[in-house]
């Protein structure tokens, strides 16, 4: 299959993902979680909202949680390099038809709320609060030691659809998984910072989250924070892994949170920032596609993602089915 073309000069300049907003229906819990046993930093707080960090971030926030009836997901955020992408950023997303506006978001400057062709709700800022540097002061260490948010990955109905629009805004495929039959993506990896991805789609009923990621040091961590999930009343919140992925050679681990939001540990990808960097194809019934070793993910990975706020979801328009464990 051909995939969309690359556009090395956007309408506007995304840096990376930058932090992404979980409702949640027990705050406390959800705090405890990410902040004892995940191990992000606790930069403020009140009684409905949690903003959290990793240990090499200095902008304020990855993580918000926010108290609520429901979990869901809320937002997801990407910085951009200048103030001035917001304005075409803005400009942009209305001659693609989708609804902007200026929302106030604490520790935050001027952001633009919007969403992309599916209705996944994007959040977009150029300026955030900045803190002193953590990243030495190691007794502040805990859990899975993450240093910063990676990715996010999202079930979509039509892959081809979702990857020609991020395409359009300047991400660029790294590697991707084509049905044989049709051609059709079935998955895609994407990014702008120069690793494999900041924003993956795998085909599924959508839009929905299924996971963000979170990057540590080594794989030591990984399994440091096994041994803690297994021996602290987390066991069951443990999905898939640990292991290495073939697609993007990254060392990971999936948990849930309390919510039943997914969460990938990742390590170990590797460098993309060369403009002519190929793409990688996959065949979907590559076992070594999921993982390297050849063990198969689970039923549940491939059906159960977070609803996003407000967003309707759908049936894929591909039926295509990978290697499911049994």
């Amino acid at each position: 299959m051909a995939l969309p073309p690359v556009v090395l000069d956007p309408p506007f300049n995304i840096l990376r993902i930058s932090h992404i907003e979980l409702n949640v229906t027990d705050l406390a819990a959800s705090r405890k979680f990410y902040h004892e046993v995940l191990g992000l930093a606790v930069t403020d707080e009140t009684d409905q909202r949690v903003y959290m960090r990793g240990m090499e971030e200095r902008s304020h926030h990855c993580v918000i949680l926010v108290q609520a009836d429901k979990a869901s997901v809320a937002a997801m955020g990407y910085r951009v390099w200048a103030e001035e992408d917001l304005d075409k950023a803005h400009a942009w997303f209305q001659e693609q038809g989708r609804d902007v506006a200026w929302v106030e978001r604490a520790h935050q400057g001027r952001t633009l709320r919007t969403s992309d062709n599916a209705g996944m709700p994007i959040e977009l800022h150029h300026e955030m609060d900045r803190l002193p540097s953590i990243h030495q002061q190691y007794a502040q260490y805990r859990g899975v030691k993450p240093l910063r948010i990676d990715h996010f990955n999202c079930f979509s109905t039509n892959v081809d659809e979702a990857t020609a629009f991020y395409h359009k805004m300047g991400f660029r495929t790294t590697e991707y998984t084509a049905d044989e039959d049709t051609g059709a993506l079935w998955a895609s990896w994407l990014h702008r910072k120069g690793g494999v991805h900041d924003q993956a789609f795998t085909n599924g009923m959508g839009p929905r989250l299924h996971h963000v990621a979170f990057w540590v040091p080594h794989p030591l961590a990984i399994l440091d924070l096994l041994d803690l999930m297994a021996t602290t009343g987390y066991v069951d919140n443990i999905e898939r892994g640990p292991g290495r992925h073939g697609i993007s050679n990254a060392f990971f681990l999936y948990i849930r949170d309390p919510d039943n939001h997914r969460v990938e540990i990742y390590c170990s990808d590797y460098q993309t920032i060369d403009p002519d960097h190929e793409p990688i194809h996959w065949d979907l019934k590559d076992p070594q596609r999921q993982t390297l070793w050849g063990a198969p993910a689970p039923k549940s990975w491939f059906e159960e993602g977070s609803l996003f706020e407000g967003v309707d979801v759908g049936e894929p328009s591909l039926k295509a089915q990978p290697i499911v464990a049994p």
